[in-house]
């Protein structure tokens, strides 16, 4: 068989390797010579048909006849155009005797989001979820809330580290680099609430849970001050963390909640102790103890910018308002901070608690599973691919 080759084409003489496509459609050709037929390479295009139905091709346009080849491997390919005005169709018919088809490729990925919503049932758990390649943040913020079963505008997206905040995430980022940095939480916002009456969040599952402390009441109150300071609440994301350089590391829960602009510094750390009551460890003097830590605005601020306990009112600092108004597009304004233990400090009131316990839930599985199998798809999905329409 390859001698007889070899007589016939010059290129597939000797032991050289060919490319297999090249090799089947020089044999299909030279057998359809061969047989009698015209070359299916040297065929002319079929003239086009200009309006009324569809109609395949005539035998004239094979003058010297028809070969097994033809009804057996060869095809043609119709090319409608229509006029989006007048609504007539041409159509043009190109015979081919193979066809290179795109393969549809995966369109999603896999991305864990541990929720911290203000539902028990959602608060630290990891739920997987499988986010479009080209989609944004604001189709993961959707994909949060439908999970939560909350309004999209209540979601507040932001990546964190075992080091603490990184960055929040704003609706037009593109969703390819999200989860890359860090893990990625979604905070939903406490409830409104009067005055003076902070709410603990439950901690992480499988955290121990000792007796709350006993915070002794401020005589200050947040409203002693309503005349002097901007009004209203602003929103708060806290991160607790210990030591300094590499050794520092996050520890607790991740916290949210919301505080008066004109609250003092006593106030702020009463409200951040109330919020962690449920991993502290015996009793807390919140009154008259000073500083027990430091409070450094993260992500986005300028760097190591933190909060004075000799300011009166240390959330109407000025870096405060830059960081509501680079919070972002998509949930409520928010800023971060990042509270800063020192060890003894820490040891004393916390005891040896490390990060959160977070859950997985059964989609985290799922996800993993689904999109580390590889990608199939039919021929049917192929050809649907191949012959899309396209409007121009």
């Amino acid at each position: 068989f390859q001698n007889i080759v070899s007589k016939h084409s010059s290129q597939f003489r000797g032991n050289a390797q060919h490319d297999a496509l090249e090799f089947l459609l020089w044999l299909l050709d030279r057998m359809h010579e061969d047989l009698g037929a015209a070359s299916p390479a040297q065929e002319s295009r079929g003239p086009p048909q200009v309006g009324g139905p569809v109609r395949s091709p005539t035998g004239t346009q094979y003058p010297r006849g028809q070969s097994f080849v033809q009804s057996h491997f060869q095809a043609q390919y119709r090319s409608s155009l229509t006029c989006p005005h007048c609504l007539k169709q041409s159509n043009t018919f190109d015979p081919f005797l193979c066809i290179s088809l795109p393969i549809p490729l995966r369109q999603t990925r896999a991305l864990n989001v541990t929720l911290v919503l203000q539902c028990e049932r959602w608060r630290f758990v990891r739920v997987g979820l499988a986010v479009p390649l080209l989609g944004t943040v604001a189709d993961l913020r959707e994909m949060v809330a439908r999970e939560g079963r909350i309004p999209p505008e209540q979601v507040i997206l932001a990546e964190l580290s075992p080091r603490g905040f990184l960055r929040s995430l704003s609706d037009p980022e593109a969703l390819r680099a999200a989860g890359e940095a860090g893990p990625v939480y979604a905070f939903q916002p406490p409830p409104a609430r009067r005055a003076g009456c902070p709410c603990s969040l439950p901690v992480s599952p499988a955290v121990p849970r000792p007796e709350g402390p006993r915070l002794l009441p401020s005589t200050a109150r947040s409203s002693d001050c309503l005349h002097r300071a901007p009004s209203g609440r602003i929103l708060l994301l806290l991160c607790n963390t210990v030591g300094m350089g590499l050794q520092l590391a996050r520890f607790g829960p991740p916290l949210v909640l919301r505080e008066e602009r004109g609250v003092s510094w006593e106030q702020l750390q009463q409200s951040i102790l109330a919020q962690m009551r449920g991993v502290l460890r015996g009793e807390v003097q919140a009154q008259g103890t000073g500083a027990l830590f430091r409070i450094r605005l993260a992500g986005g601020s300028a760097p190591c910018t933190y909060l004075s306990p000799q300011d009166p009112r240390p959330l109407c600092h000025p870096a405060i308002d830059r960081a509501l108004q680079l919070s972002g597009a998509g949930g409520p304004p928010h800023v971060k901070l990042t509270v800063e233990w020192d060890m003894s400090t820490k040891e004393r009131l916390f005891g040896c608690i490390q990060e959160e316990v977070v859950q997985d839930a059964e989609s985290v599985r799922r996800q993993q599973q689904a999109h580390e199998q590889q990608h199939s798809c039919t021929l049917d999905e192929c050809f649907q691919l191949y012959t899309k329409e396209e409007q121009v």
